[in-house]
Parts: structure tokens; C-alpha cells; sequence
């Protein structure tokens, strides 16, 4: 199984905040978010391909040690995050089935248990607790069939809010990784990866939604989001 986590980003709401350094090397205790993530996915014999772009060789210093590949995205200033998966699509094709993930994201063991757990596919992580307030929004039924999407889904069409981690299996990796290229060569720069996904529920294609149930997880989008987790890790730090 292959995991590929977008570390690209420079991360403009919380950088001014942070002074500068990628969210994702945040420490949590004395560990960097995005080695709690790759030393979790090591641990169930997943290879790991991470993303970098902005202040890239501050990312390498923290994941040097681990047996994994780095892929560099030189356009993170100019484009999203589906540059950054394009530019990692030799670990996207190299077989077996894979995980997606955003490097800004922490989340517990649980969830990527859980996600190497689940059968449908491809199906992209939520959390049905979160409808009022949150980033990005899914709208969905009893059958966990991604109907609607946005992040300003109307509040009565939402049914949760979306993780930033999904699987695709290794039948329908190669559907997505062509997808890619069709959005890429409709210089779609901007867009996120997981527009690739998206894109295909409009073609009538079908993407499942698995609700992470009472599981804990944080995006760090802004710098409350940070104080949170650190409070969360026992870090009672007002800064």
C-alpha cells in the first residue's frame, strides 16, 4: 500500500502566526504533526511518499531518518495541491491501493486504522459531528454516496465535514491517476487533489463518505487550531 501526504503548502492563514515555518513540522510534544502521521503509516507497513514545496529542507530535516521518498512540487507558490499529486504520481501508480492525505492534518491512529480497514472505494473521511462550523462540507444520505460538496454548502445540505484523508483502491487507482492528468492538462493548476474525486461524482461516478465516529482529528488552519491540539496533547501553552 502506498500513502501520499501534501506538504506543499505555505499555509498563509496561520504563517504569520508560526513565523513563517511549515504547519506541518508544528511540534506536538516534542514531535513534528507530519511524524506523528508518517511513523503511524511506517508502523502498518505502508510506504510513505511526502510532498514538499515551501521550506521543503525544513520537512526533509524532520523525516530524514524514515525510510521514506520525497517528491518536490517547485510551483507551491503558483498552484494547489493537485500540482503536488501530480508531481507524486510515480508513488500513485506504482500498485497496491492508496492513501491520500493533507500534511496540515493530525489525526488519531484510530481514523488511519480505520481507513486501511474500509471496503468501499474510493471513500474520502468525515465527520458528522462538525456541521456547523468547519472548512469543507459533505452532503450525503443513508447510503455514505457523496452527493454535495463546498465549503459553503448550505447549512440544512450538510451532513459533516470533510477530514482531508481518502482511499482509493488499486482497481481504481488508474481512473483517478487519468483524471489527474485531465485536469492538469486543462490547466487546472489551482484546484485541490481531491477536485479529482469530485470531478468524478459529476461524470455520475460514486465516492463513499466514512464518518469518523467519536475519533479525534484536527485541521491546523489557523493558530486556535494549533492551541487546540496542543491542549489536547497536555501543552497548556497560550502561545
Amino acid at each position: 500500500m502506498q500513502a501520499i501526504i501534501m506538504a506543499a503548502g505555505r499555509g498563509t492563514r496561520i504563517s504569520k502566526d508560526i513565523g513563517g515555518v511549515p504547519k506541518c513540522t508544528l511540534r506536538l510534544g516534542d514531535v513534528p504533526l507530519i511524524r506523528h502521521t508518517v511513523l503511524w503509516m511506517l508502523a502498518h507497513g505502508i510506504n510513505v511518499t511526502v510532498v514538499v514545496g515551501y521550506e521543503g529542507d525544513a520537512v526533509r530535516r524532520e523525516l530524514d531518518d524514515l525510510p521514506i521518498e520525497f517528491v518536490v512540487n517547485p510551483f507551491y507558490d503558483v498552484t494547489n495541491s493537485i500540482a503536488s499529486l501530480w508531481f507524486a504520481r510515480e508513488s500513485l501508480t506504482k500498485g497496491g491501493d492508496v492513501v491520500l492525505m493533507n500534511g496540515d492534518v493530525f489525526a488519531d491512529e484510530s481514523i488511519l486504522e480505520m481507513t486501511l480497514a474500509e471496503q468501499r472505494t474510493p471513500v474520502m473521511l468525515v465527520d458528522t459531528r462538525r456541521t456547523l462550523e468547519g472548512d469543507f462540507f459533505f452532503g450525503f444520505g443513508e447510503d455514505n454516496i457523496l452527493r454535495r460538496f463546498g465549503k459553503n454548502l448550505p447549512p440544512a445540505e450538510r451532513a459533516g465535514e470533510y477530514v482531508g484523508v481518502a482511499k482509493i483502491d488499486k482497481a481504481h487507482v488508474p481512473g483517478f491517476a487519468r483524471k489527474l492528468d485531465e485536469l492538469i492538462h486543462e490547466q487546472r493548476h489551482d484546484a485541490w487533489w481531491e477536485d479529482v474525486l469530485y470531478s468524478t461524482t459529476a461524470a455520475g461516478g460514486v465516492v463513499y463518505v466514512r464518518d469518523v465516529g467519536n475519533c479525534f482529528w484536527s485541521e491546523v488552519d489557523h493558530i486556535g487550531d494549533y492551541r487546540a491540539l496542543r491542549y489536547r496533547f497536555g501543552e497548556y501553552a497560550t502561545s
